[in-house]
């Protein structure tokens, strides 16, 4: 079984049913009796004026016999079968009631958004799917998990290189000529950032909640908010992509928003300019896993605990890109024929008074590589309560849980100030001194400038 998203290529909309072949089913929609669908020797279509004009639905679907058709009313899905090929499930068609002929000549449409489930996923083999067990379980992929967001690009949103290359293309085959192009040009192509879609999720006093980017091709596209706010781990490597062979990486961890009315707005991003995209749409996240007298996590508080784990982090991560700074450093000084002794001291010296911050931060690694006891350092208390908090319940944290948060808010104020005096002041003044006594250049010094 495959799950299909909605075709990608609306250029039919004024074509006909293939004149050949056979139409071997045919279904219709339970809201509009003009939306059908009918499958044929050649692949699956639909028509949303009764039959007048039809469009062939893509998307993954393949060139096929489609024999059969049913729609799931409650989600408003579209279960396909095809010969010699299995199933395939249209999610949530809804849109289709809503396209013509001027939605497709708008340069771009935000389609309604139908009410997101809010619900902690279940693993119950371990793993995200199927895990390991190969066919031993014979299912498909579920739908996205949260807020399934759909939009249609007249154009696809192109960088600059792209589209020089498609103009070169149709000249070529014109038979015109094709000229080498000029170097400011191919400078801001080299230069230019690909263009984006960006999404905006906002709550209903109009706070931004989520942002993230969603595909630029040209037709009918699909992305999903889960459901989360914005995840506060360190931005210092490439953005997190699953790997199907190996499912126990996950992305950056972040608190749930709770039920209530959202906004998604859509922009296109090309130079750094944000030019709104469609009209923004309103939908409600509901809860389906109400438990009487629970008590909800507020947004307030989720951004607040959020906030916390975003400095905690933050200030790890800081420590680890110090100490990587001191290491060049340390090698650059002991090598520099101008250098002194006491820089070679000073620079020691803060790398065990940085280690020792650290430590109180994340925990001792001499234990940890020895399996000793040691007690919890304020990064596990505060990961170890958010995690059971955000993966297992949308409930407000339990006493536990706060307690340990508490205390990490407590403790963490008089670390951070201490790796704030070792990075912004002592490091500083040594990378000063190491400048003045000709030490080689290192990661976050500036050079001076050389004599006149």
């Amino acid at each position: 079984m495959k799950s299909t998203d909605l075709g990608k290529t609306w250029t039919n909309i004024t074509g006909d049913l293939p004149a050949r072949g056979s139409t071997w089913a045919i279904a219709e929609d339970h809201v509009d009796r003009n939306l059908l669908f009918v499958g044929t020797e050649f692949g699956l279509f639909f028509t949303t004026d009764g039959g007048k004009k039809w469009v062939q639905l893509k998307g993954g679907l393949p060139t096929i016999q489609v024999r059969d058709l049913t729609i799931q009313k409650r989600e408003n899905d579209l279960v396909v079968a095809t010969f010699g090929r299995g199933f395939y499930v249209l999610d949530d068609y809804t849109p289709l009631r809503t396209i013509n002929e001027q939605t497709i000549a708008q340069a771009a449409t935000v389609f309604p958004v139908r009410p997101a489930p809010l619900y902690v996923q279940s693993s119950p083999l371990g793993l995200p799917g199927g895990s390991f067990q190969g066919h031993g379980n014979f299912m498909a992929e579920n739908p996205p998990f949260g807020a399934l967001f759909t939009y249609y690009l007249k154009d696809a949103i192109e960088s600059r290189r792209t589209q020089r290359r498609k103009a070169e293309a149709a000249a070529e085959k014109k038979g015109a000529d094709v000229f080498y192009p000029p170097w400011d040009s191919l400078k801001a192509e080299d230069r230019q950032e690909d263009p984006a879609v960006v999404v905006t999720v906002s709550d209903a006093n109009g706070q931004v909640v989520r942002r993230f980017t969603a595909p630029t091709t040209a037709g009918i596209n699909r992305v999903a908010w889960d459901l989360r706010l914005q995840p506060a781990d360190p931005v210092n490597r490439a953005p997190f992509k699953p790997d199907p062979d190996y499912p126990f990486n996950s992305p950056p961890l972040a608190p749930f928003a709770p039920p209530g009315t959202y906004r998604v707005a859509l922009a296109k991003r090309v130079d750094g300019v944000f030019t709104p995209l469609g009209e923004p749409q309103q939908f409600k996240v509901v809860d389906v896993d109400s438990v009487p007298g629970r008590a909800m996590a507020t947004l307030a508080d989720q951004r607040k605990t959020a906030e916390l784990e975003r400095e905690v982090l933050g200030t790890s991560a800081l420590i680890t890109e110090t100490l990587t700074r001191i290491g060049f450093l340390k090698r650059a000084i002991d090598e520099a024929p101008g250098a002194d002794t006491s820089l070679a001291h000073r620079v020691r010296l803060l790398e065990s008074q940085l280690r020792d911050a650290g430590e109180s931060l994340t925990g001792d690694p001499t234990l940890a590589r020895r399996n000793e006891a040691s007690p919890p350092a304020l990064q596990g208390r505060l990961q170890g309560a958010i995690g059971n908090a955000w993966t297992s319940s949308l409930s407000a944290l339990n006493p536990s849980q706060q307690s340990q948060i508490d205390l990490v808010r407590r403790e963490f104020g008089a670390i951070l100030a201490r790796v704030r005096q070792l990075v912004d002041v002592d490091m500083k003044n040594l990378e000063q001194a190491a400048e003045t006594a000709g030490v080689a250049w290192t990661s976050g010094r500036i050079p001076k400038a050389p004599p006149q």
